[in-house]
């Protein structure tokens, strides 16, 4: 319960804030940055 209720949204609004100011520092990010990628596949 602490990591869902505490702890994923802490690390996302960290993620999000890193990745906003990277973006407006000039650094070439896109979409697929943010996200990662796609898996279509089981592993």
């Amino acid at each position: 319960m602490f990591f869902l209720s505490f702890s994923l949204p802490n690390f996302h609004f960290h993620a999000v804030t890193a990745y906003d100011i990277l973006r407006t520092r000039g650094v070439p990010l896109g979409k697929r940055d943010y996200e990662g990628r796609l898996r279509t596949r089981p592993a």
